[in-house]
């Protein structure tokens, strides 16, 4: 896979920049400023889409009609919201989101002015909206920032059709911005500071567990897992420290969203849903067990990934792996979920026709949920079960796509390496390459062509002195891999990851190999 782009922020849309182009334009920031005012402008066609909810209010069926449907006014409204942090420590406010997230949803709400019910939900959205344009502003520069050679390829990021459908559905943003810190810390090699932050993101969602997992797992292929434990070391006191002031006054607010998950069906978005859609639900316990399996198979996948190629792969490719795995293999897969992938896909330079497939899919479902949802009420209006059955398989096609080219990408890297010689063989037969094969052969030298002075003496008969072309330097043939050249290993740590952080350098520790 290659990056998104080359130099340049356009790089994407307009090609890279040409030789003649300054210094200043090649900078770092003339690459990523111009990402940040597009990923925001991205946002603000998410909320021009959901104009008409904004001016009639998210009830009813028009909101899946229109497909303009948002968790955050109805979590306003249910989960007391305007009573703010106050009342989500206290209980008075409740959700079932993960108490990090949690508490900043209570703590906009609190932001809210008094007015009616529209007036209200109108305005906690819009803040969310402000909010969601810059925690995406945040992931753009932090996927930037972690890989400076390539900033670039934070387009990905910035351009992607999911920033227009995902981010104000429901508050995922906020643990995927946390998560792009604490890989964008990991790679500049404060993987105190890169425990604590996805020690952070892991009480804002989930999923960050599996992003400590791959550090983990690439801990032990290099064998550097006291800095490892350093991170991990961060990530439990941010847990303490955010979970501390809940133990002492609303303990319930911690186990909400995992009670909730425990508690639930199979939900939109899931491949465990396809037998309700055809008519055979499946018990809550068999999907209970079923996502548990997905999630050992997602951490066994990791594993094998990040101990089994030949060069080892980035905490991002690594990462992208298990996450992709958990998310199809859930109790639910909702829409929002997928931008939990987006900075991974940046960050593993997905290339954009791969890209494109899997967000093509993702707005598909989309706009096919909210169709089947609108079904429930006016069957002979909305999308069927089986028809909604399609889309929703490929959208978990395409995302096991994704997974599929990273690996492979990556199983096919070979460790950095070097030509050189075998002995006792000659450099004749080896085969030449770049300019060197398009240079003539050396021939003897031939005589100079007789001009001026010395022509009007051969014309009278004087004898002439001979004349000697300029030496010409030799041209040494650059050595390709063929006869006569062998591949040098040099050590794993000496290569191109921009992400490795504290790993680089390291030789491989521990590798496993299968079959």
């Amino acid at each position: 896979m290659t990056g998104q782009g080359g130099d340049g922020a356009l790089a994407a849309v307009g090609g890279p920049l040409g030789r003649h182009a300054s210094a200043r334009a090649r900078s770092w920031l003339a690459t990523v400023v111009p990402l940040l005012v597009l990923s925001s402008a991205m946002v603000g066609l998410g909320v021009a889409q959901r104009g008409h909810c904004i001016r009639n209010g998210w009830n009813g069926t028009d909101q899946f009609w229109r497909g303009c449907f948002s968790d955050l006014p109805a979590l306003y409204r249910i989960g007391n919201l305007d009573t703010g942090l106050g009342g989500y420590l206290s209980g008075a406010a409740s959700l079932d989101h993960p108490v990090l997230t949690g508490g900043l949803m209570a703590l906009v709400g609190g932001l809210v002015p008094d007015g009616s019910v529209l007036d209200q939900t109108r305005w906690y959205f819009l803040l969310w909206a402000v909010l969601a344009a810059a925690l995406i502003a945040a992931t753009v520069f932090l996927t930037a920032a972690a890989r400076p050679r390539h900033p670039a390829d934070a387009v990905a990021v910035a351009a992607s059709p999911l920033l227009v459908i995902a981010p104000l559905v429901s508050s995922d943003v906020f643990g995927v911005a946390l998560v792009s810190a604490g890989i964008w810390a990991w790679a500049r090699r404060h993987p105190l500071l890169a425990g604590v932050l996805l020690g952070l993101a892991a009480t804002a969602r989930t999923y960050p567990l599996l992003v400590l997992l791959a550090l983990l797992l690439l801990g032990l292929r290099t064998g550097r897992l006291r800095v490892v434990g350093r991170a991990l070391l961060g990530a439990g006191a941010a847990v303490v420290l955010v979970l501390v002031p809940f133990l002492l006054s609303n303990p319930g607010a911690i186990t909400a969203a995992y009670s909730a998950w425990a508690e639930s069906s199979a939900g939109l978005g899931s491949p465990w849903i396809l037998p309700q859609l055809l008519g055979h639900p499946l018990p809550n316990g068999a999907v209970t067990a079923l996502a548990v399996v997905g999630l050992l198979a997602a951490v066994v996948a990791g594993a094998l990934f990040a101990l089994g190629t030949d060069r080892r792969p980035s905490v991002a490719e690594v990462s992208l792996v298990m996450v992709g795995i958990a998310l199809v293999t859930g109790k639910s897969f909702p829409v929002q979920a997928s931008l939990w992938l987006l900075p991974l896909v940046a960050l593993c330079a997905v290339r954009w026709r791969d890209h494109l497939i899997w967000a093509g899919a993702e707005a598909m479902h989309y706009a096919m949920v909210w169709l089947y949802i609108g079904a429930m009420s006016k069957p002979d209006r909305g999308l069927p079960g089986p028809w909604y059955a399609v889309f929703l398989t490929l959208r978990v096609a395409a995302v096991l796509y994704l997974v599929w080219r990273v690996w492979r990408t990556a199983a096919q890297r070979r460790p950095v390496e070097e030509l050189v010689e075998e002995p006792g063989v000659e450099a004749a037969e080896a085969p030449v390459a770049g300019r060197a094969a398009e240079a003539p052969v050396a021939r003897e030298p031939a005589e100079a062509p007789v001009t001026g002075e010395a022509a009007e003496a051969l014309v009278a008969g004087e004898p002439v002195a001979p004349t000697t072309p300029e030496p010409v330097a030799p041209t040494t043939p650059e050595p390709v891999e063929g006869a006569g050249v062998t591949r040098k290993a040099e050590p794993d740590g000496v290569d191109q990851d921009e992400l490795a952080g504290p790993f680089a350098g390291a030789a491989d520790h521990l590798i496993v190999r299968i079959g």
